[in-house]
């Protein structure tokens, strides 16, 4: 059963330490301003929740995992303010999983395209199925990933980085982002990504917390300045989505 609301859902189920989030939207599971910002506070609470050990990050239904960010919103900008704005949301969810003091594990199970990428990336651990395929196409559209950008390269090194994007038509399979790193594993059904992420987070919840948090620390290491980079980024973005070769492209797309 999947939203059909337009604002999207979420829905935080906290049970013996482990904190399920799930977010889900009728087109494709993807994000418009208002739920990347109830994502960024939901990640902010259960950091904080002494109740909370670990945190599962998945999305609704079994096809898309994430189209990235609300094409709607996106074609709508038409000044510098908001469209620095828009792109700030997944800059602002990437600080938030960054931040976090719990592990946080992806379920990713369909195909993600664009911030959705970025979200897998900013997950410390992620499990997948062999639908979940991966494309950043945002250079078609005159744009390109520059948020998410740290948060891929940081996983996939900037060969990948180079690949994926500029490849912008092209989708990358399952195995090519477990090859390269994304994906800590990859199954065939949806049925045992469930299984298997359940067995890993009751896993990490028995491990002691502090390990944990300190463990999430190390991983991190050396992005302190991701709070002002990844707003930069957005700024970047937020101009380009201004330009006659965005309007056109985009144009296009509505079309």
């Amino acid at each position: 059963m999947t939203t059909q609301r337009t604002e999207g859902s979420l829905y935080t189920n906290i049970v013996n330490g482990i904190a399920t989030i799930e977010f889900g939207h009728p087109a494709s599971n993807s994000f418009p301003s208002v739920l990347l910002d109830r994502l960024t506070k939901e990640l902010n609470l259960v950091s904080k929740n002494e109740n909370v050990s670990v945190v599962i990050l998945k999305s609704e239904g079994n096809n898309a995992f994430c189209a990235g960010a609300s094409f709607d919103e996106l074609v709508a900008i038409d000044n510098l303010e908001d469209g620095q704005k828009f792109f700030s949301g997944f800059a602002n969810v990437i600080n938030a999983m960054r931040t976090c003091s719990k592990i946080i594990i992806g379920s990713v199970q369909g195909k993600t395209v664009g911030g959705g990428v970025g979200l897998a990336a900013a997950c410390d651990y992620v499990l997948a199925t062999e639908a979940a395929s991966i494309k950043l196409s945002e250079l078609t559209i005159g744009i390109g990933p520059f948020v998410i950008a740290p948060a891929v390269e940081r996983k996939i090194g900037a060969a990948g980085l180079a690949e994926l994007s500029l490849a912008a038509t092209e989708w990358k399979t399952a195995y090519w982002a477990k090859e390269k790193g994304l994906f800590a594993s990859v199954f065939e059904t949806q049925n045992e990504l469930i299984k298997e992420t359940d067995i890993l987070a009751q896993k990490l919840a028995s491990y002691n917390p502090d390990a944990l948090a300190e463990m999430k620390k190390i991983l991190w290491k050396g992005t302190g300045n991701w709070e002002t980079l990844l707003i930069d980024r957005a700024k970047i973005s937020g101009k380009l989505v201004l330009s006659d070769f965005t309007k056109k492209a985009l144009s296009k797309f509505k079309k």
